[in-house]
């Protein structure tokens, strides 16, 4: 009974990190999607996830997670990026080589933080949005 129960719970595990792993491989076979790192207003905790940037909204998924729905969905054309700057001493949680983006979103404001070579196309896709009326 014991033997059961044990290859019982090997199973699940293995279960649980194989949808772990498919349902990332899966965000990020996406086009638009990029490793980028989220934190909101007031909070001193950066939290890793996938982006999906494309048409009118930026959807972010936890990367820690098996949820299949985006855990922040901020609309383009209520977005706007105040400023940006380098990863500093007070993140670290963050690599140091990311640039990090504060931002003013219609749900508050947000830091995003991304790879150098992300920041040029994210930039264009935030600029592109039509005029707001």
């Amino acid at each position: 009974m014991t033997t059961a129960l044990l290859i019982l719970a090997g199973v699940l595990v293995v279960a649980v990190v194989v949808a772990f792993l498919l349902r990332r491989r899966f965000l990020l076979s996406g086009l638009g999607a990029v490793t980028m790192w989220l934190r909101p207003a007031g909070s001193s905790r950066w939290s890793v996830g996938v982006a999906w940037y494309g048409g009118d909204a930026l959807l972010w998924y936890r990367a820690l997670s098996l949820s299949v729905r985006p855990q922040q969905r901020l609309c383009r054309a209520e977005f706007q990026v105040e400023s940006r700057r380098t990863a500093g001493p007070e993140d670290v949680a963050l690599p140091p080589d990311v640039v990090v983006l504060v931002c003013a979103t219609a749900g508050g404001r947000r830091e995003l933080a991304m790879d150098p070579s992300t920041v040029t196309g994210f930039l264009s896709w935030v600029e592109s949005a039509p005029p707001v009326r």
